[in-house]
């Protein structure tokens, strides 16, 4: 057998795992589901945290006082 036959089945194989591969198990979107949760509660805390919560409020203090 070629390099170049072996290749083709190979192709052939991975082209036809993919297409039975079709979507997400339940199981696969409850982790998602938990990740994303967990990462917006991260998020949440550290934009709620003061020195951020500072930060924003200086950012936007100064876009308002702007001179146009």
């Amino acid at each position: 057998m070629t390099f170049e036959v072996w290749l083709r089945g190979w192709w052939r194989a991975r082209r036809t795992a993919a297409r039975r591969d079709e979507g997400m198990t339940t199981s696969e979107y409850a982790v998602g589901t938990i990740a994303a949760a967990a990462f917006a509660a991260v998020l949440y805390k550290i934009v709620t945290s003061g020195a951020v919560s500072g930060a924003l409020e200086s950012v936007i203090g100064k876009a308002l006082d702007a001179p146009f």
